[in-house]
């Protein structure tokens, strides 16, 4: 299996040469618009101030007007080599397959007139994240720009190139960004001078060593409030119609409970490694050009998201691309966003139901919470 899918995946760009959206955009050719798609990576719901966390991880986010936090949201994959690509396109668990021939948002966007630029603070992978941030018309892999491999920059370098692209005053602009967000080593994702819960080392991957880790992850979600919250200053100050859509890969076991799980990427995955925060932000000048999309967000805030479903078409819906890959049906920000039954992409890149992929009741009884 895994050398069939090594030469579907180099023989990619033959397969998929020809793959278009038949993109057109939908709003006025004349207004200025700014669209940012933001994915994280292992950040859980279940530590994030906006979702009800008992600490203030989300002290900015949570005063921040124009958003709108989605609760009750699960990705369909907890390893970032296949829930990212989900993420980027409109591939979902079902169709998984289907990725040797499709291309990603970014080329959506380019159909219908964007200036595209997609930025990640991961290292190439040689595959779907590669191919779908290379189809921008600015793209930068930024650890890949230091002979150090050691080398770990901070997502705050994400932002400079932000305001770079910013500085184009292109008529329509699309950013990508993937940060590295709450990855472990926690410890190296903030700065030192920035942690607020203490004390955060030492990390070591044992069960002792629970509380300090879980200061040091809570950390690195108060970093993400930060970052977060910077990259909607930055778009407010554009005074234009703007939006941002973030949500995270996967999440993290963190020794939760009698299990003693940590990280991600198991075999059976856990709540915890599912359930990721999900949130949009509009501009005020977008917020009054369409009342009804902020409208329809709320309306759908405590419904049931699939984010490797929903991502790709809500950014769709939010730029106002029309193409024939678009369903509103699977839309956070539409009137017929319908809940669908929860899946999860296994090993065999079948999509299968939580029932039938061996999670545990003490996850059962999280999903209910």
């Amino acid at each position: 299996l895994a050398f069939q899918r090594t030469a579907l995946t180099q023989n990619y760009h033959h397969t998929s040469k020809d793959f278009t959206f038949h993109a057109q955009a939908t709003h006025p050719v004349d207004k200025r618009e700014v669209y940012v798609m933001v994915v994280g990576e292992t950040s859980r719901a279940l530590n994030w101030q906006l979702y009800g966390y008992e600490r203030e991880t989300n002290p900015l986010l949570s005063r921040q007007p124009g958003i709108v936090a989605f609760s009750k949201v699960l990705t369909e994959s907890n390893t970032t080599h296949k829930s990212v690509p989900m993420l980027m396109s409109d591939i979902t668990a079902c169709n998984f397959d289907s990725i040797y021939h499709q291309k990603g948002i970014i080329t959506a966007f380019k159909e219908a007139g964007y200036q595209t630029a997609f930025f990640s603070n991961q290292r190439y992978n040689h595959s779907f994240i590669d191919f779908f941030g290379k189809e921008a018309d600015t793209f930068d892999f930024i650890k890949e720009d230091s002979l150090d491999s050691a080398y770990n920059p901070s997502d705050d370098e994400l932002l400079a190139l932000v305001a770079k692209e910013l500085s184009k005053g292109n008529q329509k602009q699309f950013i990508v960004l993937h940060t590295y967000g709450s990855h472990f080593n926690y410890r190296e994702r903030y700065p030192s001078e920035d942690a607020f819960f203490l004390p955060d080392y030492p990390v070591e991957a044992e069960v002792k060593y629970r509380d300090n880790l879980v200061n040091a992850y809570d950390n690195t979600i108060r970093y993400t409030d930060s970052f977060l919250s910077r990259l909607i200053h930055m778009l407010e100050e554009q005074h234009v119609d703007a939006a941002m859509l973030y949500t995270s890969d996967h999440g993290e076991d963190i020794f939760d409970d009698s299990r003693h799980l940590f990280l991600h990427a198991s075999p059976v995955p856990s709540y915890y490694q599912l359930h990721v925060p999900f949130l949009i932000w509009m501009s005020d000048n977008y917020r009054k050009n369409y009342p009804d999309l902020f409208k329809n967000a709320e309306i759908n805030r405590q419904k049931n998201i699939s984010s490797s479903a929903s991502f790709f078409q809500t950014m769709l819906e939010l730029g106002g691309i029309d193409t024939p890959s678009r369903n509103d049906s699977l839309s956070v920000i539409n009137a017929s966003y319908t809940e669908k039954n929860r899946v999860y992409l296994n090993d065999h890149n079948e999509a299968r139901s939580l029932n039938d992929i061996g999670m545990r009741e003490e996850d059962f009884t999280m999903l209910q919470m």
